[in-house]
């Protein structure tokens, strides 16, 4: 788990594996991508966070940040995969709003969205639907 970053404009941070290196080892894998114009301390900069997990797990395998501060940024991406946290984690961590820290909040919101069990979410609304007549 030994992240870098290139200082340039926007900085480039990474850690772990990039989408190449997991097809060179033959793992199963999805990307999740957050893109900081939706960020509301970020708006105007440019910029996303890729984060790199086995298919349906939120076990972190590695991250790619271009953005303003992206060094910085890195610290919760390799503090959870060096003590093996994944996603949920990063998501159920409180941060100070508005912060570019909340990116890394907001990709671990895109994957739990993207996992969202189907059908338990349509028989909650089918029974809430039947509860307010």
């Amino acid at each position: 788990m030994i992240p870098w970053t290139t200082f340039i404009d926007p900085e480039v941070a990474r850690v772990g594996l990039n989408e190449q290196e997991a097809i060179d080892k033959g793992i199963d894998f999805e990307v999740t991508r957050y893109d900081f114009k939706e960020l509301d301390r970020a708006s105007a900069a440019k910029g996303f966070i890729k984060v790199i997990t086995p298919k349906g797990k939120d076990k972190i395998l590695g991250v790619t940040i271009v953005a303003e501060h992206a060094g910085d940024l890195m610290s919760d991406f390799v503090l959870a995969m060096k003590h093996g946290l994944g996603l949920n984690k990063i998501l159920g961590t409180i941060r100070t709003y508005p912060t570019w820290a909340e990116g890394n909040k907001y990709v671990a919101g895109e994957w739990k969205r993207n996992h969202a069990p189907d059908t338990v979410l349509n028989w909650l609304e089918k029974y809430h639907t039947w509860r307010r007549g």
